[in-house]
C-alpha cells in the first residue's frame, strides 16, 4: 500500500470493483480493501447479470479483481478497522494497524441477512434456504417451496414465489393466519397455508428434504424461503456521523440502509456509497453499475477540486512567475535551462545583416547574445536572473577571441528597466511572454531603442501552440500574434518587413516529432 490515494474502496464485491475499475480507468490512484466477506459466497451462480449470467460468485470477482488491477489500482486482503477525519483527508486503519489517507471513500460493505432462528436455517442459506425469486427462482422451476412466514408480507412472497412453481406452501410458522380475503387469494393461486411452528429443516444426504414443525409432523420440501431482515454494513461509517435509515417495503421495515443520493453521495463531503450497504435490495448487477455510477461521480469531484487547487496555484504563478526570486529558483534547480544554441528566427533573420550594436532582453543563458557576438557585434544582454547571467557570461569566455569583450551583461528586471533611445542597430526580444498591458509597455520601450535604419525582432510563441503538444505556460491572454505586435507600432516611425506565423519542426515532452509555430515580427525604423 502506498501512504495516500485519490480513494480508498471499502469493500471489494460487485460495487467496490465497479467503482475502482472506473476510477483506475479515470486515471486515479484507487486502493481497494476487501475483508473477503461477500454476501452470495454460498451461491452457486450469479443471474440476471447480463453476459455474466450463472457465473460462480468468486470467479466474477476474480476478473473484476483483475481488471482493476489491469487499470493501476491497488487491492489489499484486509479488514477497515476506523474511518477517521484527518485534515482534508480520510485517515483509514487497516486491521487494527497500517493507515492509509484518502482524499476520498467509497464504502461497499454490503449487509448483514438476518436470518430467522430456524435450525438449519444458516447451515443451508444460499444453497436451498432462498431468499429472492428473481435470484433463484428460475433454479427451483416446479419443485416444492415452502415459504417461511416470519413477518407480515409473508403472502405476497407465498404469491410471488407461485409465478416459478405451481407448489407452493406457506409455512405459518408464528406469524398470523392471513385473514379471510388473502386466503382467498392464496387458495385461487393454490397456495396450501400450512399452521405451526416450524422446528427444524430436515436433510438427508446434505439435501434438504423438508422441514419438521413443532407437532412432530414434517413437510416434503426440495426449498424453503425466509425473508431476512436486510442490515447495512456500516459500523465504521458511525464515527463519520452516518447511520443507517429503516427501509420500508409494503408499509413494512425489511431492513437497514446508509441513505444517499442518486450518484451514492452521503450527507458526509466527500464519502460515497454503494451497493447493499446504500441498496437492500440491489442485486449483482445493481450494485456494479451503483458502484460504476458512484466512481464517476467521485472522479467528478475529485475534478472539480483539482481545479479549484489548479486555478488557486495558476494565479499564484501569475503573480510570481516574473519575480527575480522565481527565475532564480528555475535556473538554480538545473545546471542548464535551455538548449544552449540559438534561436531560429534569431539566426534567420540577423545572420546577414551588418554587425553593430545589439540589445538582446531576456537573454537567459547567453545562446544568442554569444552567437551575435561571434559574427561581430557589439552586444547589450540583460536578464533579470543573477545566475543566468553568471553562466551566459561563462559560455561567452569558453567561445574564445574576443566574444566575452563584446558583451555586456547587466542584471535588471525588464517590467521596470528602459533602454537608452535610439542606440541600437538590433534589438531582439526572443519568447518575452507577458501580461498583454506590461507587454505592450516594454515592446515601446524596445522599439524606442532602436536607432534609425535599424531591426525591431520580436519573436513568440504562437497562441495556436496551446492546441499542440508542445510544452507551453498555459496563460493565452500572454500569447500573441506577430499582427498584434505590429499593430502596436506607429507606422510613421517602422516599416513592417515580416509579420509572419512560421512553422517549426520540434520534439513534445513525450517524445513526439511536432510542428509549432513562432510569431515573428521583423520592422525596420525609418
Amino acid at each position: 500500500m502506498d501512504d495516500r490515494y485519490d480513494v480508498v474502496v471499502v469493500g471489494g464485491g460487485a460495487a467496490g470493483l465497479a467503482g475502482a475499475a472506473t476510477l483506475a480507468r479515470a486515471r486515479r490512484t484507487v486502493l481497494v480493501v476487501d475483508a473477503g466477506e461477500p454476501r452470495n459466497a454460498p451461491a452457486d451462480g450469479v443471474h440476471n447479470y447480463l453476459g455474466r449470467e450463472g457465473t460462480p460468485p468468486a470467479q466474477l470477482m476474480a476478473v473484476g479483481r483483475d481488471e482493476v488491477t489491469g487499470y493501476g489500482g491497488q487491492i489489499v486482503d484486509g479488514r477497515v478497522t476506523a474511518v477517521d477525519r484527518g485534515g482534508t483527508d480520510f485517515v483509514v486503519t487497516v486491521d487494527g494497524g497500517r493507515t492509509v489517507r484518502a482524499r476520498r471513500l467509497l464504502v461497499t460493505t454490503g449487509l448483514t441477512d438476518e436470518l430467522p432462528e430456524v435450525p438449519g436455517v444458516a447451515e443451508r442459506w444460499g444453497r436451498d434456504v432462498l431468499h429472492c425469486p428473481y435470484c433463484h427462482g428460475w433454479e427451483v422451476r416446479d419443485r416444492r417451496i415452502g415459504v417461511l412466514a416470519t413477518g407480515p408480507l409473508a403472502a405476497h412472497h407465498a404469491q410471488l414465489w407461485r409465478q416459478w412453481s405451481p407448489h407452493v406452501l406457506l409455512l405459518l410458522h408464528d406469524a398470523a393466519a392471513p385473514d379471510a380475503e388473502e386466503q382467498e387469494r392464496l387458495a385461487a393461486r393454490g397456495i396450501t397455508v400450512v399452521p405451526g411452528p416450524v422446528a427444524a429443516l430436515e436433510v438427508a444426504d446434505d439435501t434438504l428434504t423438508g422441514v419438521r414443525l413443532a407437532s412432530g409432523e414434517t413437510v416434503a420440501l426440495d426449498a424453503v424461503v425466509v425473508a431476512p431482515r436486510m442490515t447495512a454494513r456500516a459500523g465504521l461509517l458511525d464515527s463519520l456521523g452516518l447511520v443507517p435509515v429503516d427501509v420500508e417495503a409494503a408499509g413494512h421495515v425489511v431492513g437497514r440502509q446508509i441513505p444517499a443520493d442518486p450518484t451514492g453521495a452521503t450527507a458526509v463531503p466527500g464519502v460515497w456509497v454503494a451497493g447493499n450497504v446504500a441498496d437492500v435490495f440491489a442485486q449483482v448487477i445493481r450494485a456494479a453499475g451503483a458502484g460504476m455510477l458512484a466512481g464517476a461521480a467521485i472522479n467528478g469531484d475529485l475534478v472539480g477540486e483539482d481545479t479549484r487547487d489548479a486555478v488557486t496555484e495558476h494565479r499564484r504563478q501569475r503573480e510570481v512567475m516574473f519575480t527575480e526570486a522565481a527565475w532564480e529558483e528555475r535556473y538554480q534547480s538545473r545546471p542548464a535551462v535551455w538548449s544552449g544554441r540559438p534561436n531560429p528566427q534569431l539566426v534567420a533573420e540577423a545572420a546577414e545583416l551588418t554587425p553593430g550594436r545589439a540589445l538582446d532582453v531576456g537573454s537567459g543563458e547567453g545562446a544568442d547574445a554569444v552567437w551575435l557576438a561571434e559574427r561581430g557585434w557589439t552586444v547589450s544582454a540583460v536578464d533579470i536572473s543573477a545566475t543566468a547571467l553568471a553562466r551566459a557570461a561563462d559560455h561567452a569566455k569558453a567561445a574564445g577571441g574576443q566574444v566575452a569583450e563584446r558583451v555586456e551583461w547587466t542584471h535588471a528586471d525588464l517590467l521596470r528597466w528602459s533602454p537608452a533611445e535610439g542606440a541600437y542597430d538590433l534589438v531582439s526580444a526572443q519568447f518575452m511572454h507577458l501580461p498583454p498591458q506590461p507587454r505592450r509597455e516594454l515592446f515601446a520601450r524596445l522599439a524606442d531603442a532602436v536607432a534609425p535604419g535599424g531591426r525591431l525582432l520580436i519573436v513568440g510563441h504562437h497562441p495556436q501552440d496551446l492546441r499542440t503538444t508542445a510544452h507551453r505556460m498555459h496563460y493565452p491572454e500572454m500569447m500573441y500574434t506577430a499582427e498584434q505586435v505590429a499593430a502596436d507600432l506607429d507606422p510613421g516611425r517602422f516599416e513592417v518587413l515580416a509579420a509572419q506565423t512560421r512553422p517549426r519542426a520540434a520534439v513534445d515532452p513525450d517524445g513526439r516529432d511536432i510542428v509549432v509555430h513562432d510569431a515573428v515580427l521583423l520592422a525596420r525604423r525609418r
